[in-house]
């Protein structure tokens, strides 16, 4: 939750070789390395960005969450579906739920992309390849960013499952701490009383519930995505035209490095899911209790929703973050930039 690099030569600031360049243009920067920027300009742009693409794209995820959390198919029967049921019952709103809250993934943001950045210019100076330094970068920044995020990632999807059984008449435990949902209540109410219930119930250790199967499942799935995404975007820029843009190289690179690492960690945050909102006790009984239910259908449960979540989220984040980056380079290297 997530965002770029292509065949290197840190040395040299990493210019293309002539396999992707005319005559006329000459070498270019593939990568725009962390010392090459204004930060000054970077992070300010980067959050708003980021907050620009979740005010988006947020119906993918209220969609992708419900879809995992509920018993087999036993209110939606795909992602359609679960996206008309909650626009007829709530409107607009219901597709939003949690989404202040979540929000707040925007600071975590900021000390993902800088631990990743980091984490890529140290690697850099010990000499490690490219694929190397996304993989470590990747896998850095998720631990970082999942530490700040998780106590709002339980709260914010407890308020997304509020009020699913109305949706279809289910009576499927989706309101496991029992909040109040009467007409009128405000958003800032329930989570002030969601936050309110796992702390009476849990203590501290509540917001912190699903944590391992977190990083489970978003270590892997953000250093994989960055590993994923400087292999597509190397084998892109072999093979496409030089006349391709190089920025909409690096988004449809990003796109499919989603869709790699999304099929791949699947079972993995349908775990993550349910341990927060269900309120399981461990991730062995989380397993257990999907595979009773689902059988191989596990590895495929909300997966078209995540896969669409996931390739939108993955194509714009990208947008933003490379085109930022290429606004706040310094001077000195604007002349080697392509779009």
């Amino acid at each position: 939750m997530s965002e770029s690099t292509g065949v290197t030569m840190e040395a040299s600031g990493d210019l293309a070789g002539p396999s992707r360049t005319s005559g006329k243009e000459g070498a270019y920067i593939r990568t725009i390395e962390w010392d090459m920027m204004n930060k000054t300009k970077f992070f300010p742009l980067s959050m708003l960005s980021s907050f620009s693409v979740r005010c988006c794209l947020f119906p993918l995820t209220v969609i992708k969450t419900q879809l995992q959390v509920q018993h087999k198919s036993d209110i939606y029967k795909g992602m359609i579906d679960c996206a008309m049921k909650i626009y007829r019952s709530e409107g607009v709103p219901g597709l939003y739920r949690g989404f202040w809250i979540s929000s707040v993934q925007i600071v975590s943001g900021v000390f993902y992309i800088s631990t990743y950045e980091g984490v890529r210019h140290i690697l850099t100076d010990l000499g490690a390849g490219h694929r190397l330094k996304a993989l470590a970068g990747g896998g850095c920044a998720s631990l970082v960013g999942q530490t700040i995020i998780v106590p709002f990632d339980v709260i914010s999807q407890h308020a997304m499952v509020l009020g699913m059984s109305a949706h279809a008449g289910s009576k499927s435990d989706i309101n496991p701490l029992g909040i109040k949902t009467w007409p009128g209540r405000s958003r800032l109410n329930i989570s002030m009383d969601i936050g309110r219930e796992i702390l009476r119930r849990d203590g501290f250790r509540g917001f912190y519930r699903g944590y391992t199967a977190s990083l489970m499942a978003y270590v892997p799935n953000s250093a994989m995505w960055w590993a994923f995404y400087h292999l597509y975007q190397d084998e892109l820029c072999r093979i496409c035209p030089v006349w391709v843009s190089h920025l909409f190289i690096q988004c449809v690179a990003g796109s499919l490095g989603g869709f790699t690492t999304t099929i791949l960690t699947n079972p993995l945050d349908i775990v993550r899911a349910r341990l927060q909102v269900h309120r399981l006790d461990s991730m062995s009984v989380a397993f257990r209790e999907l595979w009773h239910e689902e059988k191989l259908n596990c590895f495929f449960k909300g997966l078209s929703a995540r896969l669409v979540q996931s390739a939108a989220f993955s194509f714009s984040i990208i947008l933003g973050y490379e085109t930022i980056k290429r606004i706040a380079i310094d001077e000195q290297y604007k002349h080697q930039i392509r779009w």
